[in-house]
């Protein structure tokens, strides 16, 4: 690995005014040494990264850096002002200037380095070592790290006491510092017989659009800010190299969230229902004690952001201990979940054109060529082919994200490269599943590949994304495409052939399938079964999509018609949430019974089974049909049979209620008082006080 930076990348002496001069400057040392490739293009990047973002920093620091194609590998130039250049920052120009390149792909290793340098940027010692630096060789080992920064020598008179506390047997306190103020939860013994206070607990997350430089300036100076205050401040960066999450122990326990970025957080939903400010990269940089103070007024004051949403395993990625099994899941239902919302657009879009215009729609002519403003078949035409465009997607939506759910973003082009290739052969649904399967593995494998550093800039942008669609392509043109494809046709006559007994049983094992987990994984693969026929839709597939959407409707329902019927069978916050239930069974999110069977998983999950099973066989027995792949009784008007359909959601809907109160009532004992009284266990079952 090359030196981040040698002495023909500093000048002590830049005499350039403006920050362009400086840019070009600096960039021109890169170019000699032959870590950039285009001085034009480079400096083009660096402009276009200081237009979203002005580069300077208090304590006349300026930071321009980029990510960028025409960068070899990682590189800093440094050059230092004596009259001063203005980046923007709020104090005045800077007289430090550290130009910062990085490859468009980046590179884990240089990454680092480059994010200790931006936390040293904090510390004044390290900054007062660079000022009073007058060779361009001791300055770059400085930035490397190879050599610390010299602390200045005591005068006589700092000597003196310290000599005195010597002699003394003392010890002198350290010069030009005020003794450090003691905060009694951590420095003085608590009182007799209470208990230490904890400290306040932070976690921060910071992130910029490049993640190079002020993501790790942001949480450097949020760590310092945090021992100054007396406060345990735990920092996940989000920077080019990737972020380790924080362990989710540490985040339940936080007591306070500051978000410094200038880029979506990811996997923001686990900081949810705590305290939090939420502020730009910088304010992380100049304001951090402020920002920690803000915190702890927020929660002194009970507020708190919106309450966290119940996070399905598809929205989980694949930690390192998990097994095979675990890992293949997660990546299937990563692809599943980005492509639902394609899924809905599209198919309601193509149901409500079928309401309108009839079923021969589908052969109207392109809207483009033939469309008339008053005719409602023409409006029906423009809803069927935006919603056909939407549809189209979901294979390739599919393939590409259970691809970037194995191998983050290199794997999106080969999965949908692959995904397309599954729709050419024909091999629908599973194919789309099998492509991105083969994606991540073609990714994951040329990622283990070691190569030399001049060409890890262009891994990510060239190198990864052709041969992965190459090897791909290849695999599903000439290998599984068709077989697969024949599966896939397999599958869907044997669709359209459900009759009688076989209809029912499916019925009901899709039922029981949507109604075990509320939402969870096994959940998922019904309704993705569901979907996939809705790919080529027949009077098969169109049955288990109404199947599939009734029983998913039943659990919440269910659980709100109970807690109407049998209030005293409840908690408190059980009943309101039986409130909210109604709307959510009605809308087809079988999430909202999970309150419920968290609560009483034994005797809530059982019964939703029941009356699951019970919908989805009756739906398939009255051969009800559904085109839209959501919406629940908003979508009625679209199913066939429409009031069998509804008999059928309210058979479920009754005998999952009637187990569910059946089974808590029979937890009652003689001796009860009512549900919300102390020493009640809020379902009537009195509790040990």
């Amino acid at each position: 690995m090359s030196e981040l930076i040698t002495a023909e990348l500093v000048d002590l002496d830049l005499s350039a005014e403006t920050k362009d001069a400086a840019a070009r400057a600096l960039a021109e040392r890169m170019v000699a040494a032959g870590r950039v490739t285009d001085l034009a293009g480079f400096l083009a990047d660096v402009a276009a990264r200081e237009a979203q973002m002005p580069t300077g920093l208090d304590g006349g620091i300026g930071i321009p850096h980029c990510r960028s194609t025409h960068v070899t590998e990682p590189t800093l130039a440094f050059g230092r002002s004596a009259a001063g250049i203005d980046f923007g920052a709020p104090d005045g120009p800077a007289d430090l200037i550290f130009l910062i390149a990085a490859p468009a792909g980046g590179d884990a290793d240089h990454l680092s380095i480059l994010s200790t340098l931006a936390r040293q940027l904090m510390d004044e010692t390290f900054t007062g070592a660079l000022r009073s630096a007058t060779e361009s060789e001791r300055t770059a080992a400085l930035i490397r790290g190879d050599e610390a920064p010299g602390e200045p020598a005591p005068d006589q008179t700092e000597a003196e006491p310290a000599a005195e506390a010597a002699e003394a047997g003392g010890e002198a306190p350290a010069p030009d510092e005020a003794p450090a103020p003691q905060r009694p939860a951590e420095t003085s013994a608590a009182p007799a017989g209470r208990p230490t206070p904890a400290p306040f607990r932070i976690v921060a997350v910071t992130s910029c659009p490049t993640g190079i430089a002020h993501t790790y300036m942001a949480a450097e100076s949020l760590e310092q800010a945090g021992k100054a205050a007396g406060v345990e401040v735990a920092v996940e960066t989000q920077g080019s190299a990737g972020f380790q999450r924080l362990d989710p122990q540490l985040v339940a326990d936080a007591d306070g969230v500051i978000f410094a970025h200038d880029v979506e957080v990811r996997d923001k939903e686990r900081f949810a229902g705590k305290p939090t400010v939420d502020v730009g990269v910088k304010a992380g940089i100049g304001r951090a004690a402020e920002l920690i103070a803000e915190v702890r007024r927020k929660a002194a004051l009970g507020e708190v952001s919106a309450p966290a949403r119940a996070a399905a395993p598809m929205d989980k990625d694949a930690e390192p201990g998990d097994g095979f099994a675990t890992r293949l899941r997660k990546w299937l239902m990563t692809g599943v979940s980005y492509m639902v919302p394609f899924v809905a657009a599209g198919g309601l879009l193509i149901a409500l054109a079928f309401a309108i215009g009839g079923y021969t729609i589908n052969k109207a002519p392109s809207v483009a060529d033939h469309f008339l403003w008053t005719e409602s078949t023409s409006w029906a035409a423009l809803l069927f082919q935006i919603g056909g465009v939407a549809f189209g997607f979901l294979v390739p939506v599919l393939a590409g994200f259970i691809a970037y759910g194995m191998a983050d973003r290199p794997g999106l082009v080969p999965g949908f490269v692959g995904g397309a290739i599954a729709l050419t052969v024909n091999a629908g649904f599973l194919g789309g599943l099998i492509a991105g399967l083969l994606a991540g593995a073609v990714v994951m494998t040329i990622q283990r590949v070691r190569i030399p550093a001049p060409l890890r800039g262009i891994m990510p942008v060239v190198v990864i994304p052709l041969l992965s669609s190459v090897v791909v392509g290849f695999l599903m043109f000439l290998v599984v495409g068709k077989p697969i494809a024949a599966l896939q046709k397999g599958l869907t006559d044997w669709l359209s052939g459900l009759t009688g007994a076989n209809a029912v049983i499916l019925g009901a094992l899709l039922g029981l399938m949507m109604c075990f987990d509320l939402g969870g994984p096994l959940n998922k693969v019904a309704y993705a079964f569901a979907v996939g026929g809705l790919a080529n839709p027949n009077a098969g597939s169109l049955k288990v999509m109404a199947a599939v959407m009734a029983a998913g409707m039943v659990p919440p329902l269910a659980m709100a018609l109970a807690t109407t019927v049998r209030g005293r069978l409840f908690t408190k916050a059980e009943r309101e949430n039986g409130k909210a239930a109604w709307v959510l069974g009605a809308s087809f999110i079988t999430e909202g019974a999970i309150p419920f069977a968290a609560a009483d998983p034994l005797r809530v999950i059982p019964s939703a089974m029941a009356g699951g099973a019970v919908t989805g066989a009756l739906s398939m027995a009255f051969g009800c049909t559904l085109r839209a792949p959501h919406g629940g009784i908003f979508v009625v008007p679209l199913i066939g049979q429409p009031l069998l359909y509804l008999l059928a959601i309210a058979a479920g809907t009754g005998v999952s209620t009637a187990l569910v109160i059946l089974l808590k009532g029979l937890r009652k004992r003689p001796d009860t008082r009512p549900a919300d009284s102390p020493a009640s266990d809020g379902a009537g079952v009195t509790v040990a006080a």
